[in-house]
């Protein structure tokens, strides 16, 4: 049996990389998806592809910008007035602008911060207004990063941003236990998405693959699987916890053969 039958998702950021994964994992395993990403984006593509591969009916796309309470609030009007519930909502979105502190521009600082963030805040308080409402539990997953532990050179902001929300992930799960609705963190390693092949050529994605305790960069299928597992029944005993897919990088990079 499929673990997400008769339930609704929302993943956003999901037009590509990490949340197209994720995305599209959930309604394989049977969810009812909707799909967000901004204006212009794949997100519909996405869509086109869950219910080719799956069923008709079973996606949704949402082009909403969360960083805007006011969009969020459309998406989860949208959502409820096709599946009239909300089960599960994946906080993927996420900007990175990278540049050293002392060349950052303000407004590439205030985007990333908006995006990873304050977005994740914006949907994470509609989502659990919404399911404490119905009454019914829910699941919060919020996608983290290595990089909230790790300092990274040029991603000051996003790394701020991602510690953030791993302390704001342990806040609200203690404040919606008694809604029995849980909230945790996946929190990924060095993922091949192609956000980060913006940032690196093939032969450096490579090699740094290799020096990953695993032998391998990650894939967004990875995370994908971890976040169905926190999504599922099966972790209906963890809240506020972070789990990090990340192939032993935090353990130290292979230094020799």
């Amino acid at each position: 049996m499929k673990r997400f039958e008769k339930k609704v998702a929302i993943v956003t950021g999901a037009a590509q990389g990490i949340g197209r994964g994720v995305a599209k994992w959930l309604a394989r395993e049977g969810a009812s998806v909707v799909v967000n990403d901004l204006e212009g984006s794949e997100a519909p593509g996405v869509a086109s592809d869950i219910e080719h591969e799956n069923s008709p009916n079973q996606a949704l796309v949402c082009l909403a910008d969360v960083s805007k309470p006011a969009e969020v609030t459309r998406m989860l009007r949208e959502t409820l007035d096709l599946f009239q519930q909300i089960d599960i909502v994946v906080a993927n979105a996420a900007v990175s602008i990278r540049a050293p502190v002392v060349e950052a521009k303000w407004d590439d600082v205030l985007r990333t911060i908006e995006v990873t963030q304050f977005g994740v805040y914006h949907v994470c308080q509609a989502a659990a207004r919404q399911m404490v409402e119905q009454n019914k539990g829910g699941k919060i997953v919020i996608i983290g990063s290595v990089l909230s532990e790790i300092p990274f050179p040029t991603s000051s902001a996003y790394c701020m941003a991602k510690a953030a929300i791993t302390l704001f992930a342990r806040t609200l799960a203690g404040e919606l236990a008694p809604h029995r609705i849980n909230v945790n963190v996946v929190s990924p390693g060095y993922i091949d998405t192609p956000g980060e092949r913006k940032f690196a050529s093939d032969e450096e994605m490579a090699r740094i693959g290799k020096a990953i305790p695993w032998g391998r960069l990650g894939k967004p299928s990875d995370i994908a699987k971890a976040v169905a597992f926190l999504a599922s029944e099966d972790a209906d005993y963890i809240t506020g916890s972070v789990l990090v897919v990340d192939g032993g990088l935090r353990g130290g990079v292979r230094l020799f053969g």
